[in-house]
């Protein structure tokens, strides 16, 4: 690896004004982020509705970067920070794969500059004020069962999805039933990635919702008085780190939030500092069309998000035929019947991108397997829903692998685009998720749970007229796992509603997704392990 000096040189940063994490890491300050008047082109890379393997987008967005560079441009990547979840869990880790990975990819997947620690602390803290606050009666009305706010943990725990807390006697503090999310699914993990700034993050902080009282008033992390500790705790988490991808050009890894279960995108600070530094900057968005580039534009674009000017879209040939009816087992087989009946999902990723206003561009991630005939059925479909095709190479080649990719996306990028957003701010919340239900996903109509409207229409009442985040499966754009390709005329199940005041949206659970994913029963934690000499080993990439 490079110095990460070198590497901030490139991007025009002075080295005085960082603060380094050794020789191959930096956090940038907000306070020394460059002014431009030529900010960088956004460029966002979706996929597919995946199969449980993944399609492969962080490796893709890596190797466009180093694409990008070899074709002469000066490319920024900023993408998500991996969870600990994922990495011992089933998914692996976040930082690319082969030839096209971020560095130092194992320190990247492991509690990366105490980040996802600091957003525990300051979330668990905000549970404990709030446990607190009902045990000494702070606020009238307010009691244990009026409490919302729920603990985080980065583990796949499922013996925590549902718990008691609080008993031993009323010592021990109030007795209620509660549970665990995922902490990539955390309110305050959603604050970090939309913030712009320590003011905005103190405001959306002062939101959170942490319970109601007896007569539906919302207490708030300001009125626990807890925003102050919890900002200390969130200084440096705010900052944006600085590495690198493995052929040098650099790359910014800030903030998690699940693409299924919360937004799914890196934070606005990051894609700001990179469109400053770069002339192309190359972000992701969290699992298929439907769900983070979804989450992307209506959220984090419409909070104060740059604009992008194009949009990759990640298949792959195993992803096709999976969606053509393939089991998992049999999908290195060649089957370019299968390839053509799946290609319907990627046609409506294309609808998708195309319905915000973007130009899209079909990369094809490449595997050792895929038939020439499979590949030229990939190609015809795109070429039938009015997009380019390419094969894109990086986890096998690295950046020579994907100029053509790379040149693409440049013409892409240069073609006229206005962004069209999929309903106005100021629908009613119901409307909000039948529109993204009969527009996005196909659903024949929504099933609204016991009290979803009255709860709809009390956060209205509230002026939280907010964006609305899908908690939904990834494995297809309907509500079953089970139903691939582009199903339609389903129902689309609304369980729960819920309300993220700071991060300014909400959050409809649909179907039986859980917020607090399980281990499988063969973890990727069995095989992951440290030599005496201190390298980590058996951490697989994404």
């Amino acid at each position: 690896m490079r110095l990460i000096a070198e590497v901030a040189a490139d991007m025009g940063l002075n080295w005085k004004d960082l603060e380094p994490y050794g020789r191959d890491r930096a956090k940038v300050p907000l306070e020394t982020f460059p002014q431009t008047d030529r900010p960088g082109k956004v460029i966002v890379v979706t996929a597919i509705t995946p199969t449980p393997a993944g399609e492969g987008k962080t490796t893709t967005s890596v190797g466009l970067v180093q694409g990008l560079a070899r074709i002469g441009k000066r490319p920024v990547l900023t993408i998500r920070q991996p969870s600990l979840g994922p990495v011992f869990g089933k998914k692996g880790g976040g930082a690319g794969g082969g030839k096209a990975t971020v560095e130092p990819s194992a320190d990247i997947n492991l509690h990366f500059n105490g980040d996802f620690h600091a957003l525990e602390s300051a979330h668990n803290l905000l549970a404990a004020m709030a446990d607190n606050a009902a045990r000494i009666g702070a606020f009238p009305g307010f009691g244990a069962e009026g409490i919302t706010w729920r603990r985080v943990t980065d583990a796949e725990d499922r013996g925590l999805r549902r718990i008691v807390a609080g008993v031993g006697g009323p010592g021990e503090g109030p007795l209620r039933e509660t549970g665990y999310d995922i902490s990539a699914a955390s309110e305050v993990m959603a604050i970090l990635a939309l913030a712009s700034g320590y003011k905005d993050l103190r405001e959306r902080l002062t939101s959170i919702v942490v319970g109601w009282t007896s007569d539906r008033k919302p207490i708030t992390a300001g009125d626990l008085r807890a925003v102050g500790a919890m900002m200390v705790l969130l200084k440096d988490a705010l900052k944006p780190n600085l590495v690198q991808t493995s052929e040098g050009q650099p790359a910014l890894i800030h903030t998690g939030p699940f693409g299924n279960i919360a937004h799914g995108c890196s934070s606005i600070v990051a894609d700001r500092l990179a469109q400053a530094c770069g002339d192309y900057v190359v972000t992701e968005a969290g699992f298929g069309a439907d769900l983070g580039f979804e989450k992307f534009m209506d959220i984090k674009v419409r909070q104060g998000g740059p604009e992008p000017s194009a949009a990759v879209i990640v298949t792959t040939v195993r992803g096709l035929k999976w969606h053509g009816g393939v089991e998992f087992k049999e999908l290195a087989k060649p089957n370019a019947d299968a390839v053509k009946l799946g290609s319907v999902n990627l046609v409506h990723a294309v609808r998708v991108v195309n319905r915000y206003g973007l130009p899209a561009v079909v990369a094809i991630n490449r595997f050792p397997d895929d038939s020439p005939a499979e590949i030229a059925e990939v190609k015809r479909a795109a070429a039938e829903a009015g997009v380019t095709a390419v094969e894109a190479l990086g986890f096998a080649k690295g950046g020579a692998g994907m100029t053509d990719l790379a040149s693409a996306v440049v013409e892409a990028a240069e073609r006229p685009s206005k962004v069209r957003l999929l309903y106005p701010d100021d629908a009613p919340i119901t409307a909000k998720v039948e529109t993204l239900a009969r527009e996005l996903y196909y659903a024949g109509s929504v099933e609204w749970g016991p009290m979803t409207r009255t709860t709809a229409r009390r956060y209205q009442d509230q002026g939280w007229n907010f964006p609305i985040c899908m908690a939904k499966t990834h494995l297809s754009i309907s509500a079953d796992q089970k139903l691939r390709g582009v199903p339609r005329g389903h129902v689309l199940p609304i369980g729960e509603l819920r309300v993220s005041a700071g991060a300014r949206q909400i959050v409809a659970l649909v179907g039986n997704i859980i917020t607090l994913p399980g281990l499988p029963g063969e973890p990727n934690a069995w095989d992951i392990d440290l030599t005496d000499d201190g390298k980590v080993t058996g951490l697989l990439g994404a």
